[in-house]
Parts: C-alpha cells; sequence; structure tokens
C-alpha cells in the first residue's frame, strides 16, 4: 500500500532478566496512549504529519525486541520510552513499512515469548481484555493491546480522557473470561479485529476495550481508517 506507515514498539528483553508478559503488554498500551497524548504528535508537532497519516490508512503496529547494545542504540533514535513494573517499551514516531530506520530494522521480531511468575492482579477502571481462545505470542499480544489502548482513546470524550490523564494513562491488560468473551465482543465496547497478517486468521477478535464511560459511547467510527497488526 502506498505511503503505508507502522508505529514501532521496542520491548527491552534482557536475556537474564526478561519482563513479565502482563507488564509487557500493559506498557505497549501506556507506550501508544503516551505518543497520542505527546504534544510533538498533536498539532504542528515534528511527528504530527507521520501520526496523522499513519491513522489514516492504517494503524498498524510492530513490535520488535532489543537487549544490550541494541537497546542503547535505540534509545538514541527519537521516541518515547514507558516503563510498567518490569517492562520497559520505547514507541517511536510511525515510519513507513519499507524505510525503517537501520537500527531499528536489524531488531528482530521473534522472541518475545514472556511469561508471568504469577497471576496478575484485579481488573481496572480502564481493561483490554484479551480473547481467551486465541494464542500469540507476547509481541503479537502486544501490538493488540496497543491496537484496544487507541481505540479507548478514540472513544473517550475530553472530560473522560483527562480523567484518564490524571490517572497516567493506566489500563490493565487481562485475559477474558472464556464464559463471558461473547458477551464482551457484542457488548458495543470497542474490539480490536486482526488484519491477519501474522499469527491468526484476519478478522479475529483479539482485544476488547473496557471502561464506564465506553459503555455509554462507542468507539471511532468506520472512516478513522482499518485496523492493522503484525
Amino acid at each position: 500500500m502506498t505511503g503505508q506507515k507502522v508505529l514501532p514498539l521496542v520491548v527491552r528483553i534482557e536475556r537474564a532478566d526478561p519482563p513479565e508478559r502482563t507488564d509487557a503488554l500493559e506498557a505497549a498500551a501506556l507506550a501508544v496512549l503516551t505518543l497520542l497524548n505527546d504534544p510533538r504528535a498533536l498539532g504542528d508537532g515534528e511527528w504530527a504529519e507521520a501520526v496523522r497519516s499513519w491513522e489514516d490508512i492504517g494503524i498498524r503496529k510492530v513490535v520488535r525486541r532489543a537487549r544490550g547494545a541494541e537497546w542503547r542504540r535505540v534509545l538514541d533514535l527519537p521516541g518515547i520510552t514507558v516503563t510498567c513494573g518490569t517492562a520497559e517499551v520505547r514507541v517511536h514516531p510511525p515510519v513507513p513499512l519499507d524505510d525503517w530506520p537501520k537500527d531499528l530494522s536489524r531488531l528482530q521480531v521473534s522472541g518475545t515469548d514472556l511469561t508471568d511468575s504469577a497471576p496478575p492482579g484485579p481488573a481496572r477502571e480502564v481493561t483490554l481484555w484479551i480473547n481467551p481462545e486465541l494464542e500469540m505470542s507476547a509481541g503479537k499480544a502486544m501490538a493488540q493491546a496497543g491496537h484496544a489502548a487507541q481505540l479507548a482513546w478514540w472513544g473517550s470524550d475530553e472530560r473522560a480522557r483527562q480523567a484518564w490523564r490524571d490517572r497516567g494513562l493506566a489500563a490493565a491488560v487481562r485475559t477474558a473470561d472464556p464464559a463471558g468473551w461473547a458477551a464482551l465482543t457484542g457488548s458495543g465496547l470497542p474490539v480490536v479485529r486482526d488484519a491477519g497478517f501474522t499469527e491468526i486468521e484476519p478478522g479475529s477478535c483479539t482485544v476488547v476495550a473496557d471502561a464506564p464511560w465506553l459503555r455509554h459511547g462507542g468507539f471511532r467510527p468506520a472512516g478513522s481508517g482499518p485496523l492493522r497488526s503484525s
């Protein structure tokens, strides 16, 4: 697709001390929300045109991993680093699909198979519910969590957004109860449907974004661009 852009997300995975899976998923969601709220991505900011063109064509995200010197080189590129618990994720402004910066393009997509050492805590006011019937690598699930966070942001009015900012843009990522998944996807809440580039079938429902105010509204209507994930 001519002019297509993707949003690079890089998760730090040191061989001796990898992050918890849920921390990585929540860090990805926070990274996306932080980018969307950064002055450089708004108005006449230096990243704003790239963000707008990325949103117009689709909101495809690609997660790669880095450690050691790779991670240090990533920190030298334009972007924002966020931390959630044990996880560090750096989000970069959108780049052309076929023209990544060298220090990002050389990073591996595979190898993001993370686990949790203990069950995650309870859901929060904003919770991104993962489809319990799908098997996704941590990298794939991170991209999907980022999509869901973005849909939740688009579906929030300014009052809800400000309250969310005041809470640090926190969002929990949890696996849904299998018995309740159908009800979630049919509730009118924002649903991420995967484009099918990697790992799962096209059209699969991957994540539902839930918050009290979203239950009384909806998400950005068709015309905002298709969801694209990798």
